[in-house]
This record gives C-alpha cells, structure tokens and sequence, in this order.
C-alpha cells in the first residue's frame, strides 16, 4: 500500500491576487508553481501546521480560513492528500523563500498560465471558476 502524506498550503489572497511560489529546481516538482505549505507533523491540527509551514518558509505570518480543497492524488508512489486553505496574510508581504526560487502574485486568469503538480490542480480549477472564501 503506497504511503499517504498529508499535506497542507495556503491559497492566499492579496486584493485581486493570488500567491503562487515556484519550487526550486533540485526539488521533487522543480520548476513548477503551487500554493505555499507543507507536511502536517504528528500531533498538529491543519491549520497549526499550515501556520507553522508558511512562517518556516516565508517568514509571516497568516489567518487560516476556509476549506477550500482536499484531495488525494498519487505522486511518486505515495499518495499526497492535500488540503487547500483560504488564507489572509497577518504581517508583512513575504519576499523570500526557503524552498521556492520565485514567490509571484496572480490574477485568477493567470493561474491558468503557468505549470502547476497535479495535487494542486483541483484547487487551481475551482479558483479559475470563481471559488470564493464566506470567511
């Protein structure tokens, strides 16, 4: 049975914006845009471990809200449940990144443009509808 990663990242927003981060190019997914975030660690609720993930990465802080997408997909022999949240920044606008060599703000008819890893593909779909957050 393939071993099931849970995984977490923040779809977050910035007036009409959306960050995406690109993946530095010696990491699995190099080169490819997807929304910030990370592994749940044992004893973690969501929405601590996606706190926790983009203040490591990011260095700022957020408000985790909404639900917007969890699915499961296989990726290298495992399978990536990943959930994506809304999620409104609390502090200062990150310009850097520990795992990603480009952080960029698009529109939602942007998003379509550029290459994204299938987990995040579901949630990139329902943004380009017009998913919106009730928070």
């Amino acid at each position: 049975m393939p071993m099931l990663i849970s995984v977490v990242a923040a779809v977050i927003t910035r007036g009409d914006r959306i960050l995406a981060c690109r993946r530095n190019a010696g990491r699995e997914a190099g080169g490819l845009w997807e929304f910030p975030g990370g592994k749940i660690e044992s004893g973690e609720s969501p929405a601590e471990a996606l706190v926790r993930e983009i203040r490591e990465e990011l260095g700022v802080g957020i408000q985790v809200g909404e639900l917007l997408h969890r699915g499961s997909t296989p990726v290298n022999g495992r399978i990536v449940d990943l959930r994506c949240y809304w999620a409104s920044l609390t502090d200062a606008t990150p310009s850097t990144s520990t795992d990603h060599d480009a952080l960029r703000w698009f529109r939602r008819d942007e998003l379509r443009d550029i290459e994204w890893p299938e987990p995040d593909r579901p949630a990139v779909a329902l943004l380009l509808d017009g998913a919106r957050t009730n928070a």
